[in-house]
């Protein structure tokens, strides 16, 4: 089966994947996945399936905090605030890029410039199969819940 030529941060993505030890395919799709409901669409999955990547950063520190969230979920800020002693806020686009190396739409789980606190949404743990953003807003991957953990080295947590 022939694999199309990835995007540059698809491919990122695909290197990262490997170099971890992992042999999940990134797939760039036709239609956009930038949004839960879009990718959910696209690839003809539930949306609780969709595993969004949400950066949000430290109010004080300016630290990047990664969400991994179910597509179905919304973010209860407090929650996370709570967790690491420290309110929070959504990053903007720039904030996103420099510390993810990705844009909004497409952040990947992993591969990012630096390393970013992450917690996972535990509603992602009950599908055997979850697909997460694969570096551009049309690319994405299939995993499993518990690789998405070891990936990320993320803490798995109830985010609603």
């Amino acid at each position: 089966m022939g694999h199309k030529i990835l995007s540059a941060s698809a491919q990122r993505v695909q290197d990262t994947l490997k170099n971890l030890g992992f042999s999940y395919q990134v797939i760039e799709l036709a239609q956009t996945t930038r949004s839960a409901s879009d990718a959910a669409k696209a690839i003809g999955c539930e949306v609780g399936q969709i595993a969004k990547s949400l950066v949000f950063k430290t109010k004080y520190t300016q630290r990047p905090i990664l969400v991994i969230a179910s597509g179905s979920n919304r973010v209860n800020e407090k929650r996370i605030a709570d967790l690491i002693d420290e309110p929070i806020g959504k990053a903007d686009a720039d904030f996103v890029r420099q510390k993810t190396g990705f844009s909004i739409g497409g952040v990947p789980p992993v591969g990012h410039l630096e390393k970013l606190i992450t917690f996972i949404d535990e509603d992602l743990m009950q599908y055997e199969r979850i697909w997460a953003a694969g570096g551009s807003s049309n690319a994405v991957f299939k995993l499993t819940p518990l690789d998405l953990v070891k990936m990320t080295g993320g803490r798995v947590i109830s985010i609603k």
